[in-house]
């Protein structure tokens, strides 16, 4: 963690189904004291994890099935607090639009395929247009959305992305406020 930089800007999660493994109990404990947001993530309450986190999530799956193994019912639900996490920071992050994941890389044939359809979508535009944008945008599908929402050109979409850090509802308000400054009537 120290070579990765961590600072008071990260968040880092700890997760130990019992709540008192040593290296989870020590990476949060290195976290605060770079003054990070500590999150455990455990199946047991009342534990190291619980006592050391700022936040403490606990998913009371009960005694496993088969003894010694955590990855049948702590695991799950674990994956799930996980799962939740991630979306909820996406949505945060403004890497989502509505329903549509927005923040996508669009980096194979499958996710470009995808991308196109979320563009078509989320924009209400036809193949040609969504697949005029993606290319002109260098395949970035937030830039590509506020172009064809806008009217913003793929250097102007990418600007008002770089200026919102990337949160794509914000860039398309920006987008809207300067575009209602234009048009009102002087006098």
């Amino acid at each position: 963690m120290a070579a990765r930089g961590l600072s008071a800007k990260d968040t880092v999660v700890g997760i130990a189904a019992s709540g008192a493994t040593p290296y989870v109990l020590g990476a949060l404990e290195f976290a605060k004291r770079k003054n990070a947001v500590t999150i455990g993530v455990t199946s047991n309450p009342r534990t190291p994890i619980t006592q050391m986190a700022q936040i403490s999530i606990v998913t009371p799956t009960g005694p496993e099935v088969i003894t010694g193994s955590t990855r049948m019912k702590a695991g799950t639900a674990q994956k799930l607090v996980l799962n939740l996490l991630s979306t909820a920071t996406m949505i945060r992050l403004g890497r989502v639009y509505d329903n549509w994941m927005i923040g996508v890389a669009l980096t194979n044939r499958k996710l470009q395929a995808r991308g196109l359809r979320i563009l078509m979508e989320a924009s209400g535009a036809g193949v040609a247009e969504s697949t005029r944008a993606l290319r002109q945008s260098g395949h970035n599908l937030g830039a590509a959305l506020i172009m064809l929402k806008t009217g913003a050109s793929a250097r102007q979409a990418k600007r008002l992305l770089r200026d919102t850090h990337g949160h794509v509802h914000n860039a398309l308000n920006h987008a809207k406020t300067i575009a209602s400054g234009r048009h009102k009537p002087h006098g």
